[in-house]
């Protein structure tokens, strides 16, 4: 890895607010999942993030949670400590990619409204944030107590899949609505989402990168791309074009990410292969 980049190089490596599972998730979904690579010596995962701003120590304790979380098979070789995907991390990742690689990202899917309601007995915290967590993923926003409205058809099945072993107990419903003529649904949109910080996510996402033209550390940049798009895919719920503005920013912030991925991740992946074929680490089995 080369060393740290100098802050003014551009504005979107090293921000403050990508977290180091925000990075490693990024990273794992664009460059490992079906792509062969096997383990990840932690080396690299330590270089990597902290060219992006994450001390040693955070990536490391990072590592070690989202291994017992299941969501990272950690194996050695010698003195190698190496990182790689299990059945779990890679039913997540390859649900995101599907968003991720959109070629309508911010579009609801089908028409109409998904509600759901759920109850999570109060002992069971962690369940009611990963509940949460996975609607808020999936573009559901919180319309009143205990009722959340998501645009289009969001095949919660799959959405859910992920949690399947933590749903035990867990009382949860699911419907469809349309609205009815005469009774437009842009005040729940308004009551359920705040779309002046939707917007700020996109207007934010484009300050960063909609005037990159070209990197010098594309497995980087590519990670540090990937982090903040999955930040917006997560910030927007996807809603229809008639309760938004003419100017709504969610075409740019498309192009921008595409335009760049295409850019960085063919020479991203050869340096990838380049430090990895320096490394001792085993492949995956």
């Amino acid at each position: 890895m080369s060393a740290p980049p100098d802050s003014g190089e551009h504005a979107a490596v090293g921000r403050a607010s990508r977290r180091p599972e925000q990075l490693l998730l990024a990273f794992l979904g664009e460059f490992v999942l079906d792509a062969g690579v096997g383990y990840i010596p932690s080396a690299v995962l330590i270089g990597l993030l902290a060219e992006l701003g994450v001390g040693d120590a955070a990536t490391r304790a990072t590592l070690a949670r989202m291994a017992r979380r299941d969501l990272l098979a950690k194996v050695r070789a010698g003195r190698e400590v190496a990182y790689g995907l299990t059945p779990a991390s890679e039913s997540v990742l390859r649900e995101a990619r599907r968003r991720v690689l959109a070629d309508e990202p911010f579009a609801p899917v089908g028409t109409g409204w998904t509600l759901v309601t759920f109850s999570v007995p109060e002992s069971r915290r962690d369940t009611r944030h990963r509940v949460r967590a996975t609607l808020t993923w999936s573009g559901f926003g919180l319309l009143r107590d205990g009722l959340w409205i998501a645009p289009g058809e969001v095949d919660l099945a799959s959405a859910l899949r992920p949690l399947d072993g933590d749903l035990a107990g867990v009382e949860l419903s699911a419907f469809r609505a349309y609205e009815i003529e005469g009774f437009s649904a842009t005040r729940a949109v308004r009551s359920a989402w705040r779309l002046e910080d939707i917007r700020a996510h996109h207007l934010e996402f484009l300050g960063a990168w909609a005037d990159v033209e070209g990197s010098a550390n594309p497995l980087r940049d590519m990670t540090a791309l990937g982090a903040d798009w999955l930040a917006l895919l997560r910030a927007d719920p996807r809603l229809p074009a008639g309760h938004l503005s003419d100017d709504w920013p969610s075409g740019r912030s498309a192009a921008t990410f595409r335009r760049l991925r295409e850019m960085f991740v063919g020479a991203a992946r050869a340096d990838l292969e380049g430090f990895l074929g320096r490394s001792d680490a085993p492949s995956k089995a």
